[in-house]
């Protein structure tokens, strides 16, 4: 078979790659010519750990993946094309913009000649999958082609593994035809035993908003328990772990930090309020989600400010400025969120990240860069574990006690035990502990 994917950002990237991966000959096009040269010399635009080995081996080995930035070239000999392109929030709306989903669409349908499958594989709201079917009809013959929603469930740090090694596979189709060409496609995953579950379309574009929007809500959950830990003097983490030993509900996301962030989860439970909105269901829940998560950072960099009265001209260093560990991706982060509220309190900012900090210094350019862990500590006020990267875990702090002015430390993510870092002689504060 052959694969186009439209769109070369995170889910097309690694979509494509693994699919190359898996054995079949794979083109990926973008418009953004700069990307597609960088691209076809092996140059990956982000940071994904095994990604740019992955393109290496099927660029240059076994030639598997090509990019181009010409969609009609490629569309007429394809036998499924992949939509991955962006689906941002609207500014206004909350909604997910679907504009690059439709030019897409236009351009496809104008080139496609034999029976062809169609996959939205971008997040998008419940109805989009058919609407791309309408618009291909205007250009097709209905034997021309199929529609399938087989959304992404990658996580970013690890979407490699979660590519080639997934929890499921969920495929969304009405016809007969393309289940079975989609079934042929995931084929190396039957070896794994990988569950594949077919829906219609409708259901398969709700289980990714549904997923998506109950992990955030587990994270939002405990966050909350977490502040009521601190006020009545319970411990999150023990509260956490004995609720996850209950397998109906799981330890996974019930972590206790500074909030959610990153590409999928803000965005998508707006997407999902704004549908159920649109149908007159009042999504509650998932607005306190918003909600919650929103104020997050600024109650704890409220908290950070008041608990050592700091002013303008004190330091404090943060470790960790991507999202989560494992990605240079910033989008939504909260340990930037933290940053800019304390900034604009006149507070100087040191900070080191292993993979973030270019495009960190992008976002806030007052923050002062720093190339390890400890030179950021150095003279610091503070220091606020905000990312829980690897090399957060086991910190020397008999240096970092040698390096900073004052010995205090924020752990945002509850890596270390309070009682040896104060043995050291540090202050501690945690997250709900």
């Amino acid at each position: 078979m052959k694969l186009v994917i439209v769109g070369t950002g995170y889910v097309g990237l690694i979509t494509g790659a693994c699919f190359a991966e898996f054995g079949y000959n794979v083109i990926c096009v973008d418009k953004n010519n700069d990307r597609i040269n960088k691209l076809n010399n092996a140059q990956c635009p982000f940071y994904e750990p095994g990604l740019e080995n992955l393109l290496l081996k099927h660029l240059t080995v076994t030639k598997l993946l090509s990019f181009t930035n010409s969609l009609s070239e490629v569309v007429a000999d394809a036998d499924i094309i992949f939509i991955t392109v962006g689906t941002p929030t609207k500014r206004v709306e909350n909604q997910a913009d679907l504009s690059a989903v439709w030019e897409v669409a236009e351009e496809i349908g104008k080139k496609i000649f034999n029976y062809t499958v169609v996959v939205t594989k971008s997040t998008v709201p419940v109805g989009t999958t058919l609407e791309l079917k309408n618009i291909l009809s205007s250009n097709l013959e209905s034997d021309k082609f199929d529609v399938v929603s087989n959304p992404e469930f990658l996580r970013e740090g690890s979407a490699i593994n979660d590519f080639l090694r997934p929890d499921r596979i969920v495929i969304g189709t009405n016809s007969k035809k393309s289940e079975n060409i989609m079934k042929e496609l995931y084929r190396p995953l039957y070896l794994n035993e990988t569950p594949i579950v077919f829906t219609n379309i409708e259901t398969s574009e709700m289980i990714k908003y549904a997923s998506n929007s109950f992990l955030a809500t587990k994270i939002s959950f405990i966050n909350q328990i977490a502040d009521l830990c601190e006020k009545v003097g319970a411990n999150v983490n023990d509260v956490a772990k004995a609720m996850g030993m209950d397998k109906r509900i799981g330890s996974k996301f019930l972590h206790a930090g500074p909030g959610f962030g990153g590409s999928c989860f803000p965005k998508d439970i707006k997407a999902f309020v704004s549908t159920a909105k649109k149908y007159n269901i009042d999504f509650s829940i998932l607005n306190a989600v918003n909600d919650s998560n929103a104020i997050r950072p600024i109650n704890i960099a409220k908290k950070i400010l008041e608990s050592k009265k700091y002013k303008k001209g004190n330091t404090i260093a943060i470790l960790g400025l991507s999202f989560k560990p494992n990605t240079n991706d910033v989008r939504d982060s909260t340990s930037l969120k933290i940053a800019k509220l304390l900034i604009k309190k006149g507070i100087k900012i040191k900070s080191y990240d292993p993979k973030a900090m270019n495009n960190a210094k992008l976002e806030i350019n007052e923050l002062i860069e720093c190339k390890t862990a400890y030179e950021a500590c150095e003279s610091a006020d503070a220091v606020i574990i905000a990312t829980e990267w690897n090399e957060f875990r086991a910190l020397d702090f008999k240096k970092i006690k040698e390096k900073a002015k004052k010995l205090v430390i924020y752990d945002l993510r509850n890596i270390y035990n309070p009682k040896e870092l104060r043995d050291i002689g540090f202050e501690y504060y945690g997250i709900g502990t």
